[in-house]
């Protein structure tokens, strides 16, 4: 496996890309467009095969610098009979670098608005999945980056088109081999086609062996002839995910960022939706935070947490551009993280910050801390309120949910008098600390009080974004009375309570001191004044610290336990919950999705 943008390229005089790795070329003679548009995408009779349907998945072995890929949003978007939901799936173990990328298609004017969005994405691909979202959320592709059969091993989807592409089988024999090819096949449900420039023999001999028919076509010249194909195993193959249902209402209990993300969610793919909540309005527990930060969970050896929490932040950084208002809602400051007595080298999957970045937090030179370029802040209740945005959800206040029952047509939810609220055929509890009760599963959440202190900036000199560490700073967002700052937060396991105390509050001012000395001096004064203002909530965590997703009983589904990174983490497991509802290929490899899974904690009934 490569870094990003470990992949060196060479260009040809005639503007080629050029691989010097495989010793081969990125893209035919002819330039390769004529090829993606004829070869991969007619040739798996698109788009006549995805009209009119809600959703469309290709599977692609090798992404190169993307011209498939922008090929088939370009055709998907100039298709009026276009699938609502395009997912496209393509594995690379050597991403170029972003300037190559972008580099490639000045040579196709056309795609290049296309590429340029690409481009803008073309961050962070470190191995494993990445899930990348255009046009609203209706594209979406995930880039896998690693081996291809390590790849194919961690999918679960079922592929409508498999565009089979990469170096020649001479150059690179690995991703043509019959290992790759059944774990191809594998993804695939009878009547996938498959389509591919080459037609080696080996190849269409592994192809059959695995359950494919195929069959030569004319070729793109300067090749004779093409390869298409269609899965029609002599065998019954077993289904990679279970049948999607179809769309109608549904409920979600709870109104904060893990309710309002599994609404957008499903509504986006044409359920109706009633959001419950016992509050008068939404966001007002944990939600109802003035600001957070979102930024990545650092760790030594990139676990599990510190890798699910780096796809967490670009889904929710990919959310925040398209549904925010920057610098009011959110902002995209960079976030620096104090290490203490730890060194940087100690984290070789992060940032060591700069000195530059440390002179700006008023730290010194040899301060051990990393810098998270792709993080800031974001008013979580802005937020929620954008993700309730649309007419496919409605929300109801003061509807505190009691318990759940089954019925014929689903699940009846009730309150505490034993009077209907709602009934749906696909329940969602989103419900945070409450969502054991309501939802009657023996799921081990655990309450966690935390309190915050904030005020307005006047002239205190703060850094220019915010740090984290032993406790937070976020020292400039907007408030309805000014500029404001905040520090903190308290951390009381199996508090439910919400209320506001000053030894939280003087806890908040020390835990400032010893992460920035500067800014706590220059906001001590508001302390002392009585010029600070007290926030708590309570949040709800799990025994391993990661949220909980996934379904309880049949028509019965959870999200929950989003603990401190509900912005980190609240909208992944959203559409973790719809991919696995809709059976929609997963944003995160099998065994990280399996790490959310509610299931995972004995007493869950099945």
């Amino acid at each position: 496996m490569g870094k990003p943008g470990g992949e060196p390229i060479q260009w040809l005089p005639d503007g080629t890309p050029f691989s010097p790795r495989f010793g081969d070329r990125y893209r035919s003679e002819s330039g390769g467009l004529s090829q993606a548009q004829e070869v991969f995408f007619h040739g798996c009779g698109l788009p006549a095969a995805w009209a009119q349907q809600p959703q469309w998945c290709i599977l692609e072995t090798g992404f190169g610098l993307g011209l498939n890929f922008l090929v088939t949003w370009a055709a998907w978007k100039a298709d009026p009979q276009r699938p609502s939901l395009l997912h496209f799936v393509s594995i690379e173990a050597w991403p170029s670098s972003a300037d190559d990328l972008l580099r490639s298609f000045e040579a196709h004017p056309a795609l290049l608005p296309l590429a340029q969005q690409l481009h803008a994405q073309w961050w962070g691909l470190s191995p494993g999945f990445h899930r990348l979202v255009f046009e609203g959320g209706q594209v979406q592709l995930t880039l896998c980056i690693g081996d291809a059969q390590a790849m194919l091993r961690e999918m679960a989807l079922q592929a409508d088109s498999v565009y089979l592409d990469g170096f020649s089988p001479q150059r690179n024999p690995d991703i043509w081999s019959p290992h790759t090819l059944k774990a191809v096949s594998r993804c695939c449900k009878r009547g996938t086609r498959i389509a591919t420039w080459t037609i080696a023999r080996a190849v269409r001999d592994a192809l059959e062996q695995c359950g494919f028919s195929v069959q030569k076509t004319p070729g793109v010249p300067p090749k004779r002839d093409n390869l298409q194909g269609r899965f029609d195993p002599r065998w019954e193959p077993r289904p990679a995910v279970q049948p999607a249902p179809t769309p109608s209402h549904c409920v979600v209990i709870g109104s904060g960022l893990a309710g309002a993300s599994v609404a957008d969610s499903l509504a986006r793919r044409g359920w109706q939706v009633q959001v419950l909540d016992a509050a008068a309005a939404p966001a007002a527990g944990a939600s109802g935070l003035p600001t957070g930060i979102f930024s990545p969970l650092i760790s030594r050896d990139h676990n599990v947490q510190s890798r699910l929490s780096y796809s967490g932040v670009r889904a929710t950084l990919q959310l925040a551009q398209t549904r925010l208002q920057a610098g009011q809602d959110w902002q995209a400051t960079g976030v620096l993280e104090w290490l203490g007595d730890s060194p940087a080298a100690e984290y070789p999957a992060h940032t060591a910050a700069s000195t530059e970045a440390l002179d700006h937090a008023n730290l010194p030179a040899d301060t051990h801390a990393l810098w998270h370029a792709r993080a800031g802040w974001i008013r979580p209740a802005q937020l929620v309120q954008a993700l309730l945005d649309h007419p496919a959800i409605r929300v109801r206040g003061h509807s505190p949910v009691d318990r759940l029952q089954p019925c014929d047509q689903g699940w009846q939810v009730l309150d505490a008098q034993g009077n209907v609220l709602a009934q749906a055929p696909l329940v969602v509890v989103a419900a945070g600390f409450a969502s054991r009760q309501v939802a009657a599963a023996d799921i081990p959440v655990q309450a966690v009080r935390g309190q915050i202190s904030w005020g307005l900036r006047g002239d205190a000199t703060l850094p220019p974004f915010p740090v984290n560490g032993q406790g937070h700073c976020i020292p400039d967002f907007p408030s309805t009375a000014g500029r404001a700052w905040l520090v903190g937060a308290s951390y009381e396991r199996d508090s439910v309570h919400g209320d506001s105390r000053e030894a939280d509050r003087i806890g908040n001012l020390e835990r400032l001191r010893s992460l920035l000395p500067g800014a706590a001096e220059a906001l001590a004064p508001c302390f002392e004044q009585g010029r600070v203002q007290d926030w708590a909530g309570v949040r709800c965590t799990s025994p391993d610290r990661l949220p909980m997703v996934g379904t309880l009983a049949p028509g019965l589904w959870v999200s929950t336990a989003m603990g401190s990174r509900g912005l980190s983490f609240a909208h992944l497991c959203a559409e973790l919950l719809a991919a696995r509802l809709h059976g929609e290929p997963l944003a995160l490899e099998k065994k990280l999705a399996a790490a959310l899974d509610v299931q995972r904690f004995a007493g869950v009934r099945p």
